[in-house]
C-alpha cells in the first residue's frame, strides 16, 4: 500500500501530538515512564490511525483487531492515542495514576480500548498469542499486534511464548519490539545483550523485518508487510531513540522511570511545538 506525503506528514504530526500528551499526563502524575513512552510512540502511532481495524464507538467489536501493550509500564502513550482516537474524554488523561482513576499506572481493563491487563513483563506475547489462537479456532480473520520492550524480552517466558507461537503458525500475530538499547539499570547491552536478536527470532521460526522505528513510511510499510506473511508470526524490529522527541530525555536512562519537572515539561512541550 502507498502512502502520499500529506499522509506521511499527518502521522507525523499526529506523533507529536501524541508525544506532547504524554509529557503533559506525566508532568501532572508526577511519576510514571516517558523514556519508553516517547521511543514507542511512532509505531504505535501509526498503528491506531492507519493500521489498526477497531471501532471507539464501540470498544467490544468482536471482529477488532487487538493490540495489547506487553510493556505495560509505558502506558501514557496507549492512553493518549485511545483518547486522541476517541475511546474517552482527553481530559481523562489528567488523572493518570490518580486514586480511583480508570487511567493506572500499567493497563487494565477499566479502560475503554484494553482487553487485558499488563505489566508483569515478560507474558504479554504469550497473551498475544492466547488471542491469535482463539481468532483460528472461532474462524474470525482478526488480527494481533503486541508490543515488547527490548529489556523485556531477557525473560525467559518470551522465547517459550515465540517457540509456540511459531509451533501454531500464528500468522495473524505481529510483535512489535521497540528497541531504544536502554532498560531501567542502563544500557541493555550491559546488562544483557540481545545481540544477535533478528537472528535470535529468525531461529523461533519468526518473519523478521528491521526497520528505523522513527520512520513512518518504514513503519508502515513494515506493517503492511506483516499482512502477506502466511504460515508464521511475524516481528517488526523498531530500532528506536529512549525519549524520542524531546532532546534532553533522549538516551537518558534516568528517564526511564522519572516524570518530568513542571519546568522541565515546559521545556519538552516547547520542544514539541
Amino acid at each position: 500500500m502507498q502512502y502520499t506525503d500529506t499522509q506521511i506528514k499527518e502521522l507525523e504530526n499526529k506523533a507529536k501530538q501524541i508525544r506532547r500528551l504524554i509529557i503533559q499526563m506525566l508532568a501532572q502524575a508526577g511519576s510514571g515512564h516517558p523514556g519508553g513512552s516517547l521511543s514507542a510512540t511512532d509505531l504505535i502511532t501509526a498503528l491506531y490511525f492507519s493500521v489498526l481495524r477497531h471501532n471507539p464507538k464501540d470498544p467490544e467489536w468482536p471482529d477488532r483487531d487487538r493490540f495489547h501493550m506487553s510493556k505495560g509500564h509505558c502506558c501514557p502513550l496507549w492512553y493518549a492515542v485511545l483518547a486522541e482516537t476517541g475511546y474517552f474524554s482527553k481530559d481523562k488523561l489528567l488523572t493518570l495514576r490518580k486514586m480511583g482513576s480508570m487511567l493506572q499506572g500499567h493497563p487494565d481493563r477499566r479502560t475503554p480500548g484494553v482487553d487485558a491487563a499488563s505489566g508483569s513483563l515478560g507474558q504479554g506475547l504469550s497473551v498475544a498469542l492466547g488471542m491469535g489462537l482463539a481468532a483460528k479456532i472461532d474462524k474470525r480473520d482478526y488480527r494481533i499486534y503486541v508490543l515488547l520492550g527490548d529489556g523485556e524480552i531477557q525473560e525467559g517466558n518470551v522465547w517459550e511464548a515465540a517457540m509456540a507461537c511459531s509451533h501454531y503458525k500464528c500468522d495473524n500475530l505481529c510483535a512489535i519490539l521497540d528497541y531504544n538499547g536502554f532498560q531501567i539499570d542502563g544500557k541493555i547491552k550491559d546488562i544483557m545483550n540481545l545481540e544477535p536478536v533478528v537472528a535470535k527470532w529468525q531461529a523461533f521460526g519468526w518473519h523478521t523485518i528491521e526497520i528505523d522505528g522513527h520512520n513512518m513510511e518504514q513503519i508502515l510499510s513494515a506493517y503492511a508487510e506483516t499482512k502477506t506473511i502466511k504460515g508464521k508470526p511475524s516481528i517488526i524490529i523498531a530500532h528506536t531513540i529512549k525519549g524520542k522527541g524531546v532532546s534532553f530525555m533522549e538516551n537518558v536512562v534516568d528517564f526511564h522511570g522519572r516524570a518530568p519537572t513542571k519546568e522541565e515539561a515546559e521545556k519538552a512541550l516547547k520542544e514539541l511545538e
